[in-house]
């Protein structure tokens, strides 16, 4: 049992510092902005402050300020750092925003992704347990030689960070960090936070500073040691976002192989965390899974296939193929090649060949669509088969149009649909036959432009 549900924990708020331009980006766009597996940095530092039910978040905004607003919604309160002057008047820019809060406030950069909920429900019940008015988030690491040291007293009390750039020696050599995250108690914030100097190379005000500041005045200082180092990366830079994303998109894979998902290649697929898997499909090495996709159960998706906002029910099979907001119910066997574009919906049972391309159409249980084939703007009926080199003719050069095929009609290889027009139910075209006209229900057409076939009657009276 957790140390909160032993005891009543401090209701929680929340302050994202998200004012920074992020200069080495090197971009017009926010850094907070930039995607990684297809949505913002700062989308995954407010999810995992929302899984630990902190209420309200502040989020601390400057740069590209109504742009940050316009992304992140509003469900959040924002504060406006107009003029960027350090970590530590961020933060004195979001107390306001907290009035009359009393409980404990998490701090965080809105460009550290990797933090979990799990780090942030950890840091909270050591804050809460050791009775810290602020307390900080930490590891034991050799490699992050950059990263400012954490001294600490006798009884375990944090004294202050040091910045590596003005250690001595004796602190060079500490291996515990500081990871930029923090636990803090609002009225601790609203005490310390004024006290702040800017008597430094930069002229800033240093949130780290609370730390020395508040042990001067007799606070009580804590730090967290967490496992998880790789929660300390912030992304600063284009290789850090790359970074950044690999290690997301590795955790999703993980989630979706311990569900139940096969993944071949970890290596080379890549699934974004909005994407759902059914259990016992098998994902083949070049799949992108990315946006509202859901994928059923027992599917087999790929090789070299990507599928975006698009659904694909279970048991389908989908190869070398590229799905953009279709929808394909279960049973479908899709590709190698193929092409389904926004609007496609298929029924149970269908099949779409190599290098078929069908858009804004719905397609009915058991047709089949086998090959070399564009299907627009139409409505297939079921168990029809639509031959080799057919297209509809759906757009005159001034608007689309739509075609309708019935249910068990047979479509001849290289047959022209001009829309509009309908084929009704048990009807069959000729090979290379320019449909213009309606075709009756049973009936054949043949020739360019299509006309009802007519058998000869040879018998003698």
């Amino acid at each position: 049992m957790s140390d909160c549900s032993k005891q009543k924990c401090a209701a929680l708020a929340a302050v994202v510092l998200a004012a920074g331009k992020g200069t080495r980006m090197k971009s017009n766009v926010a850094k907070v902005l930039h995607p990684i597996m297809g949505r913002p940095i700062i989308s995954y530092v407010l999810d995992t402050l929302t899984a630990v039910q902190a209420n309200p978040q502040v989020i601390v905004v400057g740069h590209a300020a109504e742009t940050v607003r316009e992304a992140c919604g509003p469900d959040y309160i924002y504060a406006l750092q107009a003029e960027q002057r350090g970590t530590g008047h961020a933060v004195q820019t979001a107390i306001p925003s907290l009035d009359g809060f009393s409980g404990n406030v998490l701090i965080v950069s809105g460009d550290m992704p990797l933090v979990t909920p799990e780090v942030w429900q950890n840091l909270i019940e050591l804050h809460v347990r050791e009775g810290n008015e602020f307390t900080l988030l930490t590891a034991r690491s050799e490699a992050h030689r950059d990263f400012g040291r954490i001294v600490r007293q006798a009884d375990g009390q944090a004294v202050r960070i040091v910045e590596a750039r003005d250690c001595t020696p004796e602190e060079y050599a500490l291996t515990e960090v500081n990871l930029g995250a923090y636990c803090a108690s609002a009225d601790f914030l609203r005490e310390m936070l004024p006290l702040l100097g800017s008597n430094n190379a930069q002229g800033e005000l240093y949130l780290t500073d609370l730390v020395g500041l508040g042990h001067a005045h007799g606070k009580r200082i804590g730090a967290m040691i967490t496992p998880d180092i790789e929660c300390a990366m912030g992304v600063n830079s284009r290789a850090d976002l790359a970074q950044a994303g690999t290690v997301i998109k590795a955790r999703v894979l993980r989630s979706l192989m311990l569900s139940g998902v096969t993944v071949l290649d970890p290596g080379s697929t890549w699934v974004e965390p909005s994407v759902t898997v059914g259990r016992d499909t098998v994902i083949l090495p070049g799949t992108v899974l990315q946006g509202k996709t859901s994928i059923g159960e027992a599917c087999q998706i790929g090789p070299n296939t990507q599928i975006t906002d698009s659904s694909v029910g279970a048991g389908s099979t989908v190869t070398h193929s590229v799905l953009w907001q279709a929808k394909t119910a279960g049973g479908a066997k899709i590709g190698p090649f193929a092409y389904l574009r926004p609007g496609t919906v298929l029924e149970d049972n269908v099949k779409v060949g190599d290098f078929v391309e069908i858009k804004n159409s719905n397609i009915a249980a058991g047709t089949k669509v086998p090959h070399l084939t564009y299907i627009g703007d139409a409505d297939v009926g079921s168990n029809t088969n639509i031959g080799c080199g057919t297209i509809t003719c759906n757009y005159d050069g001034q608007s689309k149009h739509r075609t309708f095929i019935g249910d068990h009609v047979f479509i001849g290889s290289n047959t022209s649909l001009v829309a509009p027009v309908r084929v009704e139910s048990g009807a069959k075209t000729g090979a290379g036959a320019v449909v213009t006209k309606d075709v009756a229900a049973e009936s054949v057409v043949v020739g360019i432009p299509a006309h009802p076939l007519r058998h000869t009657n040879t018998e003698q009276s």
